[in-house]
């Protein structure tokens, strides 16, 4: 059993020529003018014939939330990345939380507490049932969109499943050891098992590939996500606890917790990119972290850490599961 570490720790001016011409150059001098007024006339002409390129469409987010200003069960909803179009999607006195968009961006699964596993569409309509187990949760697009992995826990731990998208054919993957949220990219299906990073058969759940990754095994299993092209990770881990605070009574400080990310491409230790924040989703190309902070979503940069808070009006949002990203 490897030891694993405890993290606590971007006037020009013109001049006018007056130029002196003859009565004989003056009807050549016109036909130039003509000629190049023509030619001026055509390139403006073809410029506007050929197609336009479409304007960039906006990024959509799905995230869960309490509408109302924090009141009742937690609900899905969706907005751009500009932070506009908020749209409640779900309903009903039975949360709603883990999001997961189809490649293709059209249907969102979901789990709803004490039912299983549904389906919809984006804009919130057409739902669909897709397990009946009370505590299926985490599910997890393949990339061609046409299955879903997923955590069923018993009595020994959360067990891989893996069924279609339209919840036909479900099976678990016999050999897939204890696992967390999963996450399949199109380089293989990848689960956090025992503080560790398993590249697995999605098949059979045989591990085919191991990962040096130091995720905290207490906080961090379900809440891992797994960069698209398997360069990096982030993930929820405890930290150091502030100086002087006695929350917990007694003279005991209460454990605290913050949003880590490790790159594998530099080999480094986690870092630990912001405190007291939920679980974080990468953008389909990877170059984004989204994840909720004092009650709004954050937008963080992995390359140069810059961020940008999108406000979601009156739907605050939780940090029981990461913002799922849309594709374009």
């Amino acid at each position: 059993m490897r030891n694993h570490r405890n993290f606590n720790q971007r006037a020009v001016s013109r001049s006018s020529v007056r130029t002196q011409q003859s009565p004989a150059l003056a009807p050549r001098l016109l036909a130039s003018v003509v000629l190049a007024l023509g030619c001026a006339l055509v390139a403006v002409s073809a410029a506007s014939a050929r197609p336009q390129q479409p304007a960039a469409q906006p990024q959509w987010l799905v995230f869960g939330a309490q509408g109302n200003g924090g009141v009742g069960s937690e609900q899905l909803f969706r907005i751009t990345t500009a932070g506009t179009g908020l749209k409640q999607l779900t309903a009903g006195a039975l949360a709603a939380s883990s999001p997961a968009v189809s490649p293709d961006g059209s249907r969102i699964a979901f789990a709803r507490l004490g039912e299983g596993l549904f389906s919809m569409s984006v804009n919130g309509t057409d739902v669909r049932r897709l397990t009946s187990n009370a505590r299926d949760s985490y599910p997890a697009w393949s990339p061609d969109g046409t299955q879903l992995a997923f955590l069923r826990p018993t009595a020994t731990g959360w067990e891989l499943h893996v069924m279609s998208a339209s919840g036909a054919n479900e099976r678990r993957l016999p050999q897939a050891p204890r696992a967390g949220r999963p996450t399949w990219t199109k380089l293989g299906l990848v689960i956090p098992t025992d503080g560790e990073l398993a590249k697995i058969n999605a098949l059979t759940g045989q591990v085919q590939k191991r990962f040096d990754a130091f995720i905290d095994v207490f906080a961090g299993t379900m809440s891992t996500a797994i960069a698209p092209d398997l360069s990096g990770v982030a993930f929820v881990g405890a930290r150091t606890s502030d100086a002087g605070d006695k929350d917990c009574g007694e003279g005991y400080a209460c454990p605290r917790y913050g949003l880590y990310y490790q790159s594998f491409r530099t080999l480094k230790e986690p870092t630990l990119l912001v405190r007291d924040t939920g679980p974080a989703g990468f953008s389909p190309n990877g170059k984004t972290l989204a994840y909720v902070v004092q009650a709004h979503i954050a937008l963080r940069d992995v390359a140069t850490g810059a961020v940008t808070i999108i406000k979601t009006g009156t739907a605050s949002p939780t940090t029981n599961s990461p913002p799922a990203w849309q594709p374009r």
